[in-house]
């Protein structure tokens, strides 16, 4: 068994004018972590020293979250994905990434293949996806209150949102994983509020063309895992990367938007035997 603490390393990259957090821990191939928007990489604590018994594991705050900082500048988290790995000197890696995290490792792996591995994709989401029809009131209420500053709110309607879905009662719901999203929305909200103030979002340089007519560009195992509560949505994401990439798609029962945090067991044994042959 490795010895993770041994090999853990903790610092920041200073790339792009920013400074972004990292942890590093266990021996082996690279396996990356990337954070869903309603979360830092606080996300994968079930996740991170499961995965360095077996692999050299980074996971890491995007800008604007948990310890990393933001500023004004232009910017997309493909990009800041893509210094960093020059900045430790990570040639080749494997990844796993939800949500945001999935929609920037996606276009990172149309813009470099030959960094990539293989794709974890969980609850995924994709650049160019045509979204149609009225968002759920939540959605809007959300909208509004990280335009007008209101991070409690904010806060609290991105957990109700992610953590919790919209297809469970509230005697359904994992409060313990309601209340973490909950702070580490907190977290990244208070980092990001000057910022997100005219639109409710960071606003990144999209990728052209877009990663939705582009697919059949992605050929490294990919896996996309996705909860039977979520957003019905993610889940015709999620079959359109089986249909246009080949890609494995497994369902883990009675989660939402963060599966990895409310069954981490099943979710760990998913990416490991996944992993595995590869």
């Amino acid at each position: 068994m490795v010895d993770v603490n041994r090999s853990s390393e903790i610092g920041y990259a200073d790339i792009n004018e920013v400074r972004l957090y990292y942890e590093m821990a266990g021996e082996g191939s690279y396996l990356v972590l990337m954070h869903a928007g309603c979360a830092d990489r606080r996300m994968w604590d079930k996740q991170f020293f499961a995965f360095a018994q077996h692999y050299r594991v980074l996971r890491y705050d995007m800008r604007g979250y948990g310890k990393s900082t933001l500023n004004n500048s232009p910017f997309s988290n493909r990009n800041d994905l893509y210094h960093l790995l020059e900045f430790l000197g990570i040639q080749q890696a494997h990844f796993v990434a939800c949500s945001m995290g999935s929609l920037s490792v996606t276009d990172f792996a149309l813009e470099h293949p030959e960094k990539v591995t293989s794709l974890v994709l969980v609850s995924p989401a994709l650049s160019g996806y045509p979204y149609t029809g009225e968002p759920p009131q939540p959605v809007l209420d959300l909208i509004t209150a990280r335009k007008t500053g209101d991070v409690q709110r904010a806060a609290e309607l991105q957990s109700q949102i992610w953590a919790d879905g919209f297809k469970r009662g509230s005697d359904q719901v994992n409060a313990q994983v309601h209340e973490f999203v909950r702070e580490m929305s907190l977290d990244a909200l208070n980092n990001q509020i000057d910022a997100i103030r005219e639109t409710g979002f960071l606003m990144e340089e999209p990728l052209q063309p877009p990663a939705m007519n582009r697919l059949e560009q992605i050929t490294v195992p990919t896996v996309a895992i996705v909860g039977d509560w979520d957003d019905d949505i993610v889940m015709a994401i999620a079959d359109l990367f089986v249909m246009r990439t080949g890609a494995r798609k497994a369902i883990i029962h009675a989660t939402a938007h963060l599966p990895n945090m409310e069954r981490p067991d099943d979710f760990n044994q998913i990416v490991l035997e996944f992993l595995s042959p590869i």
